[in-house]
C-alpha cells in the first residue's frame, strides 16, 4: 500500500518567526553559556547544582528555568509553587533507543509506557500513563502551546488505558528538544481540559548557530530487534531572524519472545506441517520509514513586536501480529462450532434461501419451547475431525468438488493476521507577541496572539486474513479504513505586573476538535454470500469501518481564564487561577487553583496546591463503532468484541437508563511537599492526591442477544452478525489516586548521583457492578507498578572519558491473562518486581566527535514466565511488563557536534 493523502513537508517550513518567549529563552541560554553547565542525565531533579559537583556531567539540570505552571517570568523549579521535573536534552542522549516515550519512562518514574503486542491500534500508538492515570488525563504542550491528540483510540490499552485517546509523543525527535518540563499537578484552571494528572511541556531548541548529528544502532542480545536512528539538528540565522531544524530517520525489526502454542504442537504432531513455528508472535512490532521533522523559527518585526512558530511532520509504517487462527477450530472460518470435531464446508451454489427457511423453523421451535433436531442445509457437508486430523477422503472430495469450499484449501496450517497502520502526524503553530501601553500603565503589558493546527492520521491495514463470508473470492489484504484527528486552537493572552508584589494574567481560547472515520474498502465489512452458511463476515481480526461507522464529528469550546501571583512577604509566593469553559455539547465548567511556596529558611522551602479539574470526552469517544477480535482467556478462544456509542439503544438495555450520553470527568487535586538543600545534598518530596469523579472508560463486555444483533445490523453495523460481546463508553465510577515523589541528589567527585522514587496507588472508590466487574477494577488499580525507583551515577573518569550507570526498580504488577483463566486462585495474574541495570561509556575523540557504547538491561533480566504461555496463546512472559520482555539491548552511538 502506498502512502495516501500525504501531507507534504511544506508544513515543516511554513513561515519564519520569533516570539518574545523564544527571545527570553535565547537570553537565558546565553547567560548560562557564560558559565557552562551541561544538563543532567536524570529528570525529576529539583535541586540546585553545587560547586563540588561536576556541572559538565551532572545528571540533572538543577537551576534551569521553567515556564510551565506559571505565566509570570520563568523561574527556578525550587521557586515554583508546584512540583516540576526537568529532563534535559543530554539526558535523552545518554540512553538506548530513540523513541521518546521509552526515553521518558527511564527518566520520569511516574511515567509508564510498555510494549503493546497484539493490541490493535495500541501497537501503533502506545498508551502512556502519568501518575497512574489514563493517557488523556495528561496535557501535552510544545513550546507552551497545546499539542493535538492522536487519532488512535486505545480499545486494548492494558486495562488502565482502555478507551483513552491521548497525544502521541513518538513523532517528536529527541534531538529537537532543549528540555522537557513535567508539571506533576492538576492544571485545568490554567490550561483547560485534560490537565488532571499533569502537564508535559516540550521546549524546542532555539539556538541559531551550531548543531549536532548522531547515528545510533542497536540490537537485542537474542539477536533480533535491530534498531537504528540517524538524527541531526542545526541552528541557522541570527538573533533577528533564525530557525532551528531537526530530523530523525529510523526503523526497527521485530522481536520474537514466543513459545509454540499447545494447539499448534498438537496439529504438527498429528501431521499438519503447514503450521508455522511459532504460530503466533509476541514481541516488538516492525517499524519502517520512521521520519520525523521539526522546526522552531522566528524573526523580530519591530522593537515591540515579534513573530514566532514551530511545525512538525512525521510518518511511519508500523506492523504487528494478531492471534493464530487454528485451521481446525477457528469458528466461522474453519469450524462451524469452534470445536476440534468438524470443518465448515461452504456450498458455492448458494443456500441462502434454504438457510433462511431453516433458521425460521428453528426460531419457531425455540419460541414454542419444542426440541429442534433438524440439521442445517450444509451440516451434511461438514468434514469430521478425529485426533486433530480431518477426514482425508472427505477433505479431498471437497477440494475436488467445484461447488464446495473449505478454508483449509487456502490456509492448510491456519493463519495469523498481520495488522498495522501508515501513520502521519503534522502540526503548525504561528503567533505574534509584543508589549504595549507602557506610557499609559507605567509598565509593559505583554500580549500574545497565536493559532495552531494539528493533524494525526492512521490508515489501517490488515493482511494474511480473510472475509470468510466471501469464500474463495475473499481478498487476503484489506484496507479497513482510517482514523483522522484534527485540532484547531486560537489563543489570546495578556500579562501585566501590577506591582512588585502582584502579577496578573488573563486570556481567551477557542478550540475546535474533530474526529473522522473513513470507510474501509467494501470487502473489509461486507456480508458475503456464505454468511448464511455460518461463515463470518468482514475482515477477520479487525473489521473494516462500514458506512454507518464512517463520518466526521466536530466540537468547539471557548474559555476565559484569570491568574494572579502575589508575594505579600518576601518568603511567600501565592498563585491563584480560575478558568471558565463553555463546550458546544456539555455545557459549562468552572475550575480553580490555589498554590503557594514558602521559604522557611535559606535551605528549606514548603509548597502545596489545591485545584479542581476536568476532562471532556473526545468526539471519537462519543461516536465510534469498533469491532475487533480478542482472545478471551476465560473461554480459551478468540471472541469478536465490539464497542458501540453510548447513545445506542443496546446500551440502555444494560444500564436501564434512557439517556446514556457522556459527561466530562471532574477532579480535585492536592499536592504538598518540601525541598531541602544542605551541604550540597538536595532532597525533595511531594505528596499528591487526585480524586477523580464521573470517570470515563469502557465498560465490561456484555453478551449480545440475537435481537440486539439484528438491531445493529439494521442500523448498518454489518459486522454485528459476528459479534459475541459488546462494550461502550460510560461515566460510571470514581477513583482516588495518591502517592509520593522523592528525589535525592548527591555530589560525588567529578560527577553526581541521583536517586528518584515514585509511589502511586489507585483505588476505585465508587462503581456500578453492572458495568464494571472485578476484573476491570483490578486492571485499573494494579496494572502498573505501585513503586518505581532508580539510582543513576554519572562520572568523568578523565577529561575525555565518562561513564554512566543506572539501576531501575519496578515493583510487581497485575496481568489479566493468568487471572482470567484462574480467577478463583489466589495470586493469579500477579507478577513480581524486578531491578534492571543500564551501563554506558562515552569517549570524546576531539573536535566534537564522541563515541558511545552502552547496554540497557545488561543482566538480561526478564519478567516472570507466564504460567499458561504454551497452554493458551504462546506468550512466554506477561505481555504488559513495565520494562518490556525482550531482554538485554546493546547499542553504539557516533555523535558529532559543532
Amino acid at each position: 500500500m502506498s502512502y495516501k493523502n500525504d501531507i507534504k513537508p511544506i508544513l515543516f517550513v511554513l513561515s519564519i518567526a520569533i516570539g518574545v518567549l523564544m527571545c527570553t529563552f535565547t537570553t537565558i541560554m546565553a547567560d548560562q553559556h557564560a558559565e557552562p553547565a551541561e544538563e543532567a542525565e536524570e529528570t525529576t531533579s529539583e535541586a540546585e547544582a553545587t560547586e563540588e559537583a561536576s556541572e559538565e556531567d551532572a545528571p540533572v539540570r538543577l537551576e534551569n528555568l521553567v515556564v510551565v505552571g506559571t505565566r509570570a517570568q520563568p523561574r527556578s523549579v525550587l521557586d515554583s509553587a508546584v512540583p516540576i521535573d526537568i529532563v534535559s536534552n543530554e539526558a535523552f542522549e545518554k540512553q538506548a533507543g530513540a523513541d521518546l516515550p521509552d526515553l521518558l519512562r527511564t527518566l520520569v518514574p511516574s511515567y509508564n509506557v510498555n510494549t503493546q503486542p497484539i493490541s490493535d491500534a495500541s501497537t501503533v500508538v502506545r498508551p502512556a500513563n502519568l501518575r497512574g492515570l489514563a493517557p488523556d488525563h495528561t496535557l501535552v504542550l510544545v513550546n507552551n502551546k497545546r499539542r493535538h491528540r492522536a487519532s488512535v483510540i486505545h480499545w486494548l490499552g492494558n486495562g488502565l488505558s482502555d478507551g483513552s485517546q491521548g497525544p502521541d509523543l513518538s513523532p517528536i525527535p529527541a534531538i529537537a528538544l532543549r528540555q522537557v518540563e513535567v508539571l506533576r499537578d492538576g492544571a485545568s484552571a490554567q490550561y483547560g481540559s485534560d490537565a488532571i494528572a499533569g502537564v508535559m511541556n516540550f521546549q524546542l531548541k532555539d539556538n541559531y548557530e551550531g548543531g549536532s548529528f548522531e547515528f545510533k544502532p542497536g540490537i537485542y542480545q537474542l539477536g533480533d530487534g535491530r534498531q537504528f536512528a540517524l538524527a541531526g539538528n542545526i541552528g541557522l540565522g541570527n538573533p533577528d531572524a533564525w530557525s532551528n531544524l531537526s530530523f530523525e530517520y529510523g526503523g526497527a525489526d521485530p522481536t520474537v519472545r514466543s513459545i509454540q502454542r499447545t494447539d499448534a504442537i498438537d496439529l504438527i504432531n498429528a501431521g499438519n506441517f503447514s503450521v508455522k513455528d511459532p504460530a503466533q508472535i509476541w514481541g516488538q512490532p516492525i517499524i519502517e520509514n520512521d521520519i520525523k521533522l521539526f522546526a522552531n523559527y522566528g524573526a523580530t518585526l519591530t522593537d515591540t513586536l515579534e513573530f514566532y512558530g514551530h511545525a512538525n511532520y512525521a510518518r511511519k509504517r508500523v506492523e504487528g501480529g494478531f492471534y493464530f487462527r487454528n485451521p481446525n477450530t477457528r469458528n466461522g472460518v474453519f469450524s462451524p462450532s469452534g470445536k476440534d470435531d468438524s470443518l465448515l464446508v461452504g456450498d458455492l451454489r448458494g443456500l441462502s434461501a434454504e438457510m433462511a427457511d431453516w433458521e425460521a423453523r428453528k426460531a419457531a421451535a425455540e419460541e414454542a419451547g419444542t426440541e429442534f433436531t433438524e440439521l442445517s442445509p450444509h451440516d451434511a457437508d461438514d468434514i469430521p475431525i478425529v485426533n486433530h486430523v480431518p477426514d482425508p477422503e472427505r477433505l479431498q472430495a471437497v477440494k475436488n468438488d467445484p461447488n464446495l469450499f473449505n478454508f483449509q484449501e487456502m490456509f492448510p496450517g491456519g493463519f495469523t493476521p498481520r495488522f498495522g497502520a501508515f501513520m502521519w502526524d503534522s502540526s503548525v503553530v504561528v503567533g505574534v507577541k509584543g508589549t504595549a501601553l507602557k506610557d499609559t500603565l507605567g509598565k509593559d503589558l505583554t500580549w500574545d496572539l497565536s493559532g495552531s493546527f494539528g493533524r494525526n492520521h492512521a490508515d489501517f491495514f490488515i493482511f494474511n486474513t480473510v472475509n470468510a463470508s466471501l469464500g474463495p473470492d475473499t481478498p487476503t489484504y484489506f484496507d479497513p479504513g482510517d482514523y483522522i484527528q484534527t485540532d484547531y486552537n486560537l489563543n489570546f493572552d495578556v500579562t501585566y505586573p501590577l506591582s512588585d508584589m502582584v502579577f496578573l494574567a488573563s486570556g481567551l481560547e477557542y478550540r475546535d476538535e474533530g474526529f473522522e472515520i473513513i470507510e474501509g474498502e467494501r470487502e473489509s465489512h461486507q456480508i458475503g454470500p456464505l454468511a448464511a452458511q455460518g461463515f463470518t463476515a468482514a475482515s477477520n481480526g479487525f473489521s473494516g469501518f462500514s458506512p454507518v461507522a464512517a463520518g466526521k464529528w466536530h466540537r468547539y469550546n471557548v474559555a476565559a481564564y484569570l491568574e494572579t501571583e502575589i508575594r505579600p512577604i518576601d518568603p511567600l509566593l501565592i498563585a491563584l487561577a480560575v478558568r471558565g469553559e463553555q463546550f458546544e455539547i456539555f455545557g459549562s465548567t468552572l475550575n480553580y487553583k490555589a498554590a503557594a511556596n514558602y521559604k522557611v529558611t535559606e535551605t528549606m522551602r514548603l509548597r502545596g496546591s489545591y485545584s479542581s479539574g476536568f476532562r471532556a470526552p473526545t468526539p471519537g469517544q462519543q461516536n465510534t463503532f469498533n469491532i475487533t477480535t480478542e482472545y478471551d482467556f476465560a473461554k480459551g478462544d478468540l471472541v469478536n468484541k465490539g464497542t458501540i456509542p453510548s447513545t445506542n439503544a443496546a446500551v440502555g438495555v444494560v444500564t436501564g437508563k434512557e439517556d446514556n450520553s457522556l459527561d466530562p470527568e471532574t477532579s480535585n487535586n492536592f499536592t504538598g511537599g518540601f525541598t531541602v538543600d544542605i551541604l550540597g545534598v538536595n532532597f525533595t518530596m511531594d505528596f499528591f492526591d487526585i480524586r477523580l469523579k464521573n470517570r470515563l472508560s469502557v465498560s465490561q463486555h456484555f453478551t449480545l442477544t440475537d435481537a440486539q444483533k439484528t438491531q445493529l445490523i439494521a442500523a448498518g453495523v454489518t459486522s454485528a452478525a459476528n459479534l459475541e460481546t459488546f462494550q461502550f463508553f460510560i461515566n460510571d465510577f470514581s477513583t482516588t489516586t495518591n502517592g509520593i515523589d522523592a528525589v535525592v541528589t548527591i555530589p560525588i567527585p567529578n560527577g553526581n548521583a541521583i536517586a528518584v522514587y515514585n509511589f502511586t496507588n489507585t483505588t476505585v472508590t465508587e462503581h456500578n457492578p453492572a458495568t464494571l466487574d472485578d476484573h476491570r477494577i483490578r486492571e485499573l488499580q494494579e496494572n502498573l507498578p505501585e513503586h518505581r525507583a532508580s539510582l543513576t551515577v554519572i562520572q568523568s573518569i578523565t577529561d575525555v572519558w565518562s561513564v554512566l550507570g543506572r539501576a531501575s526498580y519496578f515493583s510487581g504488577w497485575f496481568d489479566s491473562e493468568d487471572y482470567l483463566q484462574n480467577p478463583d486462585v489466589e495470586g493469579t495474574g500477579e507478577y513480581t518486581g524486578r531491578v534492571i541495570f543500564d551501563l554506558e561509556t562515552t569517549y570524546t575523540v576531539g573536535s566534537g566527535l564522541a563515541l558511545t557504547l552502552g547496554g540497557r538491561n545488561i543482566l538480561n533480566t526478564f519478567p516472570d514466565e507466564n504460567p499458561n504461555g504454551a497452554g493458551s496463546v504462546g506468550n512466554k512472559y506477561g505481555q504488559f511488563s513495565p520494562f518490556g520482555f525482550d531482554g538485554a539491548f546493546w547499542y553504539a552511538k557516533v555523535g558529532y557536534s559543532f
